[in-house]
C-alpha cells in the first residue's frame, strides 16, 4: 500500500514537473496548451477516422466532389501561410532575429507575447492541415493516404504542440518561416487542382514541389545544427526533435519523389 502511494505521487509530480514547471507559463490559458489530452484527442480521433471510421462509412458511397469546399479550404490555407510567414518575418527574422543563434524570450513583453502567439498559431494551422486527409477519405483518394502522409501530419501536429509549450521563440521559429513559404506554393497547387481537370495542363511543376520540400528539410537540418555550435541559450535538447525529424522527413520524402516521379504519367 505504502509502495502503490509512493508511485502514485512519483507519477503525480513527474507528471506536474514535466506538464506546469517546465512548459512555459505564458502559454497555459492558450487554446489546446494547458494540457496535452486536447491535442491528443484531436490526433486520436483524425487517426481513427482515417484509418478505421471514415473507410468503413465511404465503402458503398460515391465519392465527394468537394469542389467549391476544396477551392476555400486550400485557398484559405494559402493566405494562413501567408500571414504566419509575414508575422515571423516582420517580428523576428528580418529585424532583430540572429540567423546563427536566436534564445527564447521568455518575457511578458509585447514582442516577445508576439512572436509566441506565432508560434501557437502556426501549430494550429497544423491541426487544420489535418483536413487534408479527411478529404482524401471522402473524395476516395485511397493512394494518397500513404505512411509518410499520415507521419508526417500527425508528428507536425505533435511537435509543433510540444514547441508552443516549452520553446514558444527563439530558433525554432525559422521552420515555421520556411515551411509556411513551402505551404504558400502547395496550396495554391492543390487549389488549382480543385478548379477541375481543365486547369491540369497548368500544373506541371508538381514534381518542384516536392523538390522544394526536400530543400526545406535541409535548411532546417543546417539552421538547427548551428545550435551545436553556437551557445546563445536556446536549448539544445530541442535537436532531439528536430534533427532526427528533418533527416526522417527528407529520406521519405527523397523516397516518395523517386518513386512518384519515375512514373511519367503520375497525377494529382
Amino acid at each position: 500500500m505504502m509502495v502503490s502511494t509512493v508511485n502514485t505521487t512519483f507519477q503525480t509530480n513527474y507528471y506536474k514537473y514535466i506538464i506546469e514547471d517546465l512548459a512555459d507559463p505564458r502559454v497555459k490559458d492558450w487554446f489546446l496548451m494547458d494540457n496535452p489530452t486536447g491535442m491528443l484527442a484531436i490526433l486520436g480521433s483524425y487517426l481513427y477516422f482515417v484509418l478505421s471510421f471514415g473507410p468503413k462509412y465511404m465503402r458503398d458511397r460515391k465519392p465527394y466532389q468537394f469542389t467549391y469546399i476544396m477551392v476555400l479550404y486550400n485557398f484559405l490555407q494559402v493566405v494562413l501561410s501567408i500571414y504566419i510567414m509575414i508575422d515571423h518575418l516582420d517580428s523576428s527574422w528580418l529585424r532583430t532575429y540572429s540567423w546563427k543563434c536566436q534564445p527564447v524570450d521568455y518575457s511578458t513583453s509585447t514582442h516577445a507575447v508576439r512572436v509566441a502567439r506565432g508560434v501557437h498559431l502556426y501549430h494550429l494551422a497544423k491541426v487544420t492541415e489535418l483536413l487534408d486527409t479527411v478529404f482524401f477519405v471522402l473524395r476516395k483518394k485511397n493512394a494518397q493516404i500513404t505512411f509518410l502522409h499520415l507521419y508526417h501530419h500527425t508528428m507536425m501536429v505533435l511537435v509543433t504542440w510540444a514547441i508552443t509549450k516549452y520553446t514558444a521563440g527563439g530558433q525554432i521559429t525559422f521552420i515555421a518561416v520556411i515551411n509556411s513559404f513551402v505551404h504558400i506554393i502547395m496550396y495554391f497547387y492543390y487549389m488549382a487542382a480543385a478548379l477541375g481537370p481543365q486547369y491540369q495542363k497548368y500544373l506541371w511543376w508538381k514534381k518542384y514541389i516536392t523538390r522544394l520540400q526536400l530543400v526545406q528539410f535541409i535548411f532546417t537540418f543546417l539552421h538547427s545544427i548551428q545550435v551545436l555550435f553556437y551557445d546563445c541559450g536556446f536549448p539544445k535538447s530541442v535537436l532531439f526533435i528536430t534533427i532526427p525529424n528533418s533527416l526522417l522527413f527528407y529520406i521519405l520524402f527523397f523516397n516518395f519523389y523517386i518513386k512518384a516521379y519515375k512514373n511519367k504519367n503520375c497525377k494529382m
